[in-house]
């Protein structure tokens, strides 16, 4: 059931809302751009260079339990970017296992980058020698999105 509503309203939470309630969420939404000088939008852009490119997927692994984890992506908007297989939660086997599976899932000969904010993601990768992009600054996230529309990644 989870996966069904996840893939039916992943891209259009708001459908799911009252009206009242999904103007509060529009502004809550609104609220955090502004303050986060538009970190959203930005990460959402760079997800979508990757969404876009034929034989690219986004992957997501993430120590938050599953379904929280994919309440967060659709209230963020994110869920139209990240297929539900492709959501990974590491609570309870840790990031390095999260990768193996994903790596058992679309093979060694394909590219991997690592993207995030942490040292468990970032020491996973380094065990799969797969490139990592630390993401911990807004200028990070500049220069992300800068490397992928410029295709050098």
């Amino acid at each position: 059931r989870i996966k069904e509503i996840y893939e039916r309203y992943a891209a259009n939470v708001g459908s799911l809302l009252a009206p009242r309630d999904r103007d509060s969420w529009l502004q809550i939404r609104q609220d955090l751009e502004t303050v986060t000088d538009t970190w959203l939008t930005l990460a959402m852009k760079s997800l979508n260079i990757i969404n876009q490119r034929p034989h690219c997927v986004n992957v997501l692994a993430t120590t938050t339990q599953l379904v929280p984890a994919l309440a967060k992506l659709m209230l963020y908007g994110l869920g139209g970017v990240f297929n539900i297989e492709n959501i990974y939660s590491a609570t309870k086997i840790g990031k390095e296992s999260c990768f193996e599976r994903i790596i058992q899932r679309f093979g060694s000969n394909v590219t991997y980058v690592a993207v995030g904010d942490g040292r468990d993601e970032e020491n996973a990768a380094k065990v799969h020698n797969m490139p990592f992009w630390r993401i911990s600054t807004h200028s990070d996230l500049l220069a992300l999105h800068h490397a992928l529309d410029q295709e050098y990644l």
